[in-house]
């Protein structure tokens, strides 16, 4: 076991033995180091990934102590292993889950998902687990961890980026995207098609060529050149022949940067044909790649095309994700003996590294969490998801076509959740009668529960005490009509007088009952009921309901959909094929006071 200032435990798990495989808890490759650093790093002044992004870094919580538990390896995640991990995790008292980590979706997850098990016996002790929701967006219905006793975290952009510039031989510019230090001072070179260079010893044509796949292309032809690749798998053999750059045509624009071995930029389609046709229009095509600048990022947060949506297929009525932090081009804490990419050659070494999904996203909530409970240490896992979801700042529908199923409540603000007025509570009884109310029997239930449970009373997913609202339409062109019974209790002013403050979209009215809630003391409890009814003008529609004393305001999110949205009719296309997640640490994080 390691002990040091903050890292005050660590242990690993591996069921399966591989021959040749050094089992240790330390991090391998780099992805446990960044998101503990997220969640509860020290500060640390004048910190840079290869310049980018200076300043200081700090953690969350970062006055908390971290437990690391691993699971995952080079050849995956055994269940066994993570059940053993939350088993020794609560034995040993950690405040704090966090799991950047995700597994297939199935309609009997909540039962057959070590990690979804695993969150239920946390909360049942009283620990809250924060986890990632995935990154296989922008599809709708590829939201993960759709547990409601767990936050799902989706990811979303800094009011940053990092721009690089391309410049033709005729002087015209284009601007895309990578985190690129290599300086070619502006000078010109030959620049190719990766389609011109096939390696036809290989068995490569053109057709084969112009992605750029292992051994595609010809050195003889590519070396020395900056060569033009499409889709997004050509650095490996751009860097393997020896090209002087890499331009990369990507499905469309993304808002990702990312750092490859060799000067590189990441175009949109249009820039990229626009240079296709410059090359093929002259005899000796050149260009040049500019070192990458930081530029602000106006219309930050955004919710970027990576980020799972829902709607939650589990369980439709259940908004997933729950939250949004950010994700989107990370600086964090890096070990230098770990690679900062998968490319064969490269051997850079970082203290800090660039890093995008929600698994970074995911720690940024668990740090949130942490903050809160150090002010509320009897909160439970329920209460602190209601404060920093009803806390939460409203994001834009406009810039984020899928509305709350990619940023859930909105984006997390850990000062005004550490005083949200009010808050829904839910405890293990809850969600028992919740899954009695979707049917599952008395054997099923005790996969989870491990306990012989009996359902003496149902709760329905409407009515489960969650701090949003979901309803999904029977038919586009039907009236619709749904009722959700909820309760708060009251953690502001003693002496308080809440109003219902509704907002809806045409089509569609939400009346509150009652519409005003007093209260007298500390603790109190006051239940209501909201029903929403209508006609659907569009697929998704976004309302909100507040509750306003003039000191609080504690806004749940209403999201109202037909089966249009969960065939995600009206999502755009974004390229999404840079981002993949691979876990290798999961890491549990004890807050100390």
């Amino acid at each position: 076991i390691l002990f040091c200032s903050k890292i005050i435990g660590a242990r690993y798990y591996k069921s399966k033995i591989d021959k040749d495989l050094s089992v240790s808890p330390r991090d391998t490759n780099g992805h446990g180091t960044h998101i503990a650093s997220i969640a509860a790093g020290n500060p640390v002044s004048m910190a840079s990934m290869l310049g980018f992004g200076q300043g200081t870094t700090r953690g969350g919580a970062s006055s908390a102590r971290i437990a690391v538990y691993k699971v995952c390896w080079s050849s995956g995640c055994d269940d066994m292993d993570i059940l053993a991990a939350f088993d020794d995790a609560i034995a040993d008292g950690v405040d704090i889950i966090s799991f950047s980590l995700g597994g297939k979706i199935t309609a009997d997850t909540h039962f057959s998902d070590a990690l979804s098990i695993g969150a239920f016996h946390a909360m049942k002790n009283g620990i809250l687990t924060v986890c990632a929701a995935g990154n296989s967006g922008p599809n709708h219905a590829s939201v993960m961890n759709v547990a409601p006793w767990a936050i799902s975290v989706a990811a979303s952009t800094l009011d940053r980026k990092f721009v690089t510039q391309v410049k033709l031989g005729n002087n015209k510019f284009f601007e895309g995207t990578s985190l690129n230090n290599f300086d070619l001072k502006g000078e010109l070179y030959p620049l190719i098609y990766s389609r011109d260079a096939p390696n036809k010893e290989a068995g490569f044509d053109g057709d084969s060529s112009r992605n750029c796949p292992i051994n595609s292309l010809d050195e003889k032809l590519v070396k020395g050149k900056i060569v033009l690749c499409e889709g997004n798998e050509g650095a490996p053999e751009a860097f393997r022949v020896g090209a002087a750059g890499l331009l990369i045509q990507g499905i469309a624009y993304i808002n990702v940067a990312y750092s490859f071995p060799l000067p590189a930029c990441y175009l949109d389609t249009k820039d990229a044909t626009k240079i296709r046709k410059y090359i093929h229009s002259k005899r000796t095509p050149t260009a040049t790649i500019f070192k990458t600048n930081e530029l602000r990022d106006t219309l930050a947060p955004e919710v970027p095309s990576f980020s799972g949506r829902g709607p939650n297929n589990v369980t439709l009525e259940i908004l997933k994700p729950d939250l949004t932090a950010p994700g989107v081009d990370i600086i964090a804490s890096w070990p230098p003996l770990s690679p900062i990419s998968e490319f064969s050659g490269e051997n850079r070494t970082l203290e800090f590294n660039i890093v995008s999904g929600t698994s970074m996203s995911c720690p940024h909530v668990s740090g949130a969490a942490g903050y809160i409970k150090s002010f509320h240490p009897t909160w439970s896992p329920a209460v602190i998801r209601s404060a920093l979801m009803t806390t939460a700042k409203q994001m834009s529908p406009t810039y984020n076509q899928d509305a709350e199923f990619a940023y859930g409540a909105g984006q997390i603000d850990p000062v005004k959740a550490v005083n949200p007025g009010l808050v829904y509570d839910a405890t293990e009884i809850d969600y028992i009668s919740f899954l009695c109310g979707l049917g599952y029997s008395q054997s099923v239930l005790q996969l989870i529960t491990e306990d012989v449970i009996s359902c003496f009373g149902t709760v329905s997913a409407r009515d489960l005490n969650y701090p949003s609202f979901a309803l999904k339409a029977p038919h586009p062109k039907h009236h619709l009509s749904g009722s959700f019974k909820r309760t708060v209790t009251n953690v502001g002013l003693p002496m308080s007088i809440y109003r219902a403050i509704v907002t809806v979209p045409k089509g569609l009215t939400v009346s509150v009952n009652p519409s005003v809630l007093s209260f007298t003391s500390l603790g109190e409890k006051k239940t209501y009921v909201l029903t929403i009814e209508g006609k659907l003008k569009k697929s998704i529609n976004s309302a909100s309901l507040v509750w306003d004393d003039g000191n609080f305001q504690v806004r749940s999110p209403i999201i109202i959909f037909d089966e249009r949205a969960e065939k995600g009719e009206s999502t755009k296309l974004y390229c999404i094929n840079f981002i993949y997640i691979v876990i290798f640490n999961l890491l549990f994080y004890i807050i100390i006071e």
